[in-house]
């Protein structure tokens, strides 16, 4: 399988990776990471999931776009605490945190799925749910996120995601009826798309990982899958250009490495973030290409197995990340 390099999010990298000043890609590391990164194993996607929200196909696309309306910021902005819950007899940190707060809240009655729920939910309502060793980051913007995304589902689709997911083509992209092009078109809350020097950067991250999330639970269970899965990118966050620093696939001018390992906020839609995810998005596609090429006779990995493999890496290190203050991851 080749990379889609023509696809809407690939295409609309182009101009960053060319321009980049920044954040410097390091090609030979690229190859280097691939000749051994190919003979790791990758887990086919099983339906299994961190904690059991049931078999019901409509839930769990309830769920996977819930929690991406929310996938966002779990680090606290001025100390660089990451949020972590305890549950189950165990301590959770960053987004698994959340999905323990949020199983939590499920069995405890709490219909977190239900857009008239998401519609009226307050401040006091989230710091009750999302009760953790501090508290969760950018609490209010989840509030005004949840009442916006809960009204659209309320107006339009019965309160329910799992709706809105049944009346889009089981596809990216499909002439404007893909869920991708309807999900960051009818949610502003998912249109994650940033302006680099005159050129829109489509980067998508939260719509792209909650329909993933969706295929990987009910394309096992024959319930839903998305036909044209090679077109999802990387995720584009926190999490993956750590993994890229610490191989040396990215390198940082003096200045950003200093402002990122100072915890000193990059600012959204500055040149360096700007630079950090569309560069992210890219490798992970050349990386994926090139371990693909390593193993012939194999099914060929897609973009998001190969950010998993960065993001469960690195995504509790103690490598410092980059801080934007930002609702888009």
């Amino acid at each position: 399988m080749t990379i889609n390099w023509n696809s809407p999010v690939l295409a609309s990298l182009q101009p960053v990776v060319d321009g980049a000043k920044l954040v410097r890609i390091n090609h030979g590391k690229i190859t280097e990471v691939a000749n051994w990164m190919a003979y790791e194993e990758f887990a086919k996607p099983d339906g299994s999931m961190l904690f059991d929200f049931g078999n019901d196909p409509d839930v769990l696309m309830d769920f996977t776009l819930v929690v991406n309306t929310m996938n966002f910021a779990f680090t606290d902005f001025t100390t660089g605490v990451k949020f972590e819950t305890d549950y189950m007899g165990k301590r959770w940190c960053d987004s698994e945190a959340m999905l323990a707060c949020l199983h939590r809240a499920i069995n405890a009655g709490i219909p977190f799925f239900s857009g008239e729920y998401l519609a009226k939910v307050t401040r006091k309502d989230l710091e009750s749910v999302f009760a953790g060793t501090i508290e969760m980051p950018m609490l209010d913007e989840r509030v005004t996120l949840f009442n916006e995304v809960g009204r659209v589902l309320v107006e339009k689709y019965q309160g329910r995601y799992s709706t809105f997911v049944r009346s889009c083509a089981p596809r990216l992209y499909a002439n404007g009826d893909g869920l991708l092009e309807r999900l960051t078109t009818e949610f502003p809350r998912f249109r994650d798309v940033s302006m680099y020097h005159g050129s829109e950067v489509h980067i998508y991250k939260l719509a792209q990982l909650g329909i993933w999330g969706m295929h990987l639970a009910l394309s096992p269970r024959g319930a839903w899958k998305l036909e044209d899965a090679d077109n999802l990118t990387a995720f584009a966050d926190y999490i993956v250009p750590v993994g890229l620093r610490v191989m040396n696939i990215f390198e940082y001018t003096p200045e950003l490495e200093k402002q990122i390992n100072s915890l000193v906020e990059v600012k959204r839609d500055s040149e360096a973030e700007i630079e950090l995810r569309a560069s992210s998005i890219y490798v992970i596609a050349k990386l994926t290409e090139e371990i693909n090429k390593r193993r012939p006779g194999m099914d060929p990995l897609l973009q998001p197995q190969v950010d998993f493999r960065f993001w469960k890496t690195y995504h509790a290190t103690h490598w410092p990340h980059h801080l934007t203050k930002t609702v888009m991851y």
